[in-house]
């Protein structure tokens, strides 16, 4: 099976062309070439599909073979694959997902695609469309223990879910590996939850950790830094356009309130093609 490996912002994937490749059972494919000791090495798997729907279908899966129903990092590198490979000449494309079907323009320099803007849709607020245990119309502001301690988190869904928490210390001292599993496996997220950790640095820039469920922590994740944006905006803390810092690099984030749109405009990167025998 020939693959490419392709990075985010240091959210990296390992990539398939299943329009030439057949996968036999992709959660358990995940789980082994994830692994950054006997595999590749990576956050997830991600096969590039046939689509009735759309121009192509990207099929993601977290490095411990659950499925994932979005990622704002992955759908970047599959339109630079798609591209770059010569799989289509368009440089606006759209891509079927779990999360719907995702619109994207991409910027191509010397025959390449150096970034990708996303047309990321409607952020969900409700409860029911995280999913989240809460009262309320929304979840904005609201407390929620976790390992014995308070927390406050703001909710929402960019096709999968997020719990943002705004932190005031420095978020290198954050001890993540120990607060992310409990918010990922909190008992009020029915199907788990990606959690960020947030320090508002002024209106336009805020910064960010991840935790995202299935993988652990990541240097980046795209639809965690929408929600990251569409969270700031809802607390009053930044305007809608908002530059967020990963670890992995900067993503610029616009939430067009007017069209309830959030769009997220970032680099994609192949770092090498490889083969793998299944």
């Amino acid at each position: 099976m020939k693959f490419t490996k392709m990075q985010g912002l240091g959210n990296d994937y390992v990539y398939v062309n299943c329009l030439k490749e057949k996968i036999k059972n992709p959660p358990e494919l995940a789980k082994k070439i994830s692994d950054r000791h006997f595999g590749v090495g990576s956050d997830g798997l991600i096969m590039i599909n046939p689509s009735d729907k759309a121009d192509f279908e990207m099929e993601m899966y977290n490095a411990d073979g659950s499925r994932g129903e979005m990622c704002g990092n992955g759908i970047r590198c599959v339109a630079k694959y798609v591209y770059d490979y010569g799989l289509t000449d368009k440089t606006s494309i759209s891509v079927e997902t779990l999360a719907g079907i995702k619109y994207l323009d991409l910027t191509v320099e010397n025959g390449k695609v150096k970034l990708v803007k996303v047309d990321m849709g409607k952020p969900g607020l409700k409860p029911s469309e995280i999913p989240v245990e809460a009262s309320g119309d929304q979840v904005i502001d609201d407390p929620i223990m976790a390992d014995g301690e308070e927390y406050r988190m703001t909710c929402v869904s960019m096709g999968n879910p997020h719990a943002v928490v705004f932190v005031d210390c420095d978020l290198q001292e954050l001890p993540l590996e120990e607060i992310g599993p409990k918010f990922e496996n909190h008992e009020r997220f029915p199907r788990r939850v990606n959690t960020e950790f947030v320090r508002v640095i002024d209106r336009h820039t805020a910064q960010m950790r991840v935790w995202e469920r299935g993988s652990g922590e990541t240097l980046a994740c795209g639809t965690g830094a929408c929600a990251v944006a569409v969270a700031c905006a809802l607390n009053g803390y930044t305007e809608d356009e908002v530059t967020v810092k990963l670890l992995g690099g900067d993503l610029k984030i616009k939430w067009d309130c007017e069209r309830d749109t959030v769009f997220m405009t970032g680099p994609a990167e192949v770092v090498f093609d490889g083969e793998w025998e299944q």
